[in-house]
C-alpha cells in the first residue's frame, strides 16, 4: 500500500462523512439553495487564492524542473480554471471579481488557509503538497460520485461545476501530487511522515468543515 493510500484509509470516516454531508447531497440533486451556494462560491474564491499561493511555494521548493514546471501550471490553472468558473457564477449574480475578491473569510475558511499557509511556508515539499492535496483528491472524489449517474441535465443548477470536478482533467491534478508525495515518502522520516499524516487528516476535517460552513452560511459570532 503507497503512502497516499494509507493516508486516505486513515482518513476515510472523514470522506466518508463528506459524502453523507446535506451540502454535497443537495449540490448533486441541483436542490441546493442558491444562496448557500453562491455563499459557498464567495468563501471558495478566497481559498483559492491562497492554494495557489501554496502551489507557487511549491514551484519554489520544487528539486527538479519537470515538477516546478507542473506547480507553475497547477498555479495558473486555480487561477485561470477554477477561479474563472466562480467569476462565471459571479457575472450571472452582477458580481464583480473585485467584489468577490473581498468577501471577508469566514473563520472556518480563514483557519483552514492559516493552516495551509503554516505548514507550505514551514515545511518540506512533501508537507506542502500533502497539505493542499485533500483539497484536489476530495474534489475529485465528490465530483466522480455525483456523475456516478453519468452527466447532470442541461438545466442543472449546478452542471458546470460537476464538469470540473468530475473531469479526467482535474483527477490528473489529483494524481500528480499523489505520486509526489508518495515519491518523497520513500525518503522521508518518521517525523516527516508522521507530520504528513497528521496534516493530511486537518486538512480533511477542514474539507468536511468547508461543506459544512456553507450549509450553515456560518459567520464571526462577534
Amino acid at each position: 500500500m503507497s503512502f497516499t493510500e494509507q493516508m486516505r484509509t486513515l482518513a476515510k470516516p472523514i470522506w466518508d462523512a463528506q459524502l453523507k454531508h446535506p451540502f454535497v447531497k443537495a449540490l448533486g440533486k441541483g436542490t441546493l439553495p442558491l444562496k448557500k451556494f453562491q455563499y459557498y462560491i464567495l468563501q471558495d474564491a478566497r481559498y483559492l487564492e491562497e492554494l495557489a499561493r501554496v502551489f507557487a511555494l511549491g514551484a519554489q521548493r520544487a528539486n527538479d524542473p519537470d515538477t516546478a514546471l507542473r506547480f507553475a501550471q497547477l498555479v495558473e490553472e486555480t487561477i485561470v480554471v477554477e477561479r474563472g468558473l466562480h467569476e462565471t457564477y459571479g457575472k450571472q449574480w452582477k458580481l464583480t471579481a473585485k467584489a468577490m475578491r473581498s468577501t471577508p473569510m469566514s473563520p472556518t475558511n480563514y483557519a483552514y488557509c492559516r493552516h495551509m499557509r503554516s505548514v507550505a511556508q514551514t515545511g518540506t515539499l512533501a508537507e506542502l503538497t500533502v497539505v493542499a492535496l485533500p483539497c484536489a483528491w476530495v474534489y475529485c472524489v465528490v465530483g466522480q460520485h455525483l456523475l456516478g449517474d453519468g452527466l447532470p441535465p442541461d438545466n442543472h443548477p449546478y452542471g458546470d461545476w460537476l464538469k470540473l470536478y468530475g473531469s479526467p482533467e482535474f483527477a490528473e491534478v489529483t494524481q500528480f501530487m499523489r505520486t509526489l508525495v508518495d515519491r518523497e515518502a520513500k525518503v522521508a522520516g518518521k517525523a516527516e511522515k508522521d507530520r504528513m499524516m497528521r496534516d493530511f487528516l486537518t486538512s480533511s476535517r477542514y474539507e468536511w468543515m468547508f461543506w459544512d460552513m456553507a450549509w450553515r452560511e456560518e459567520q464571526w459570532p462577534v
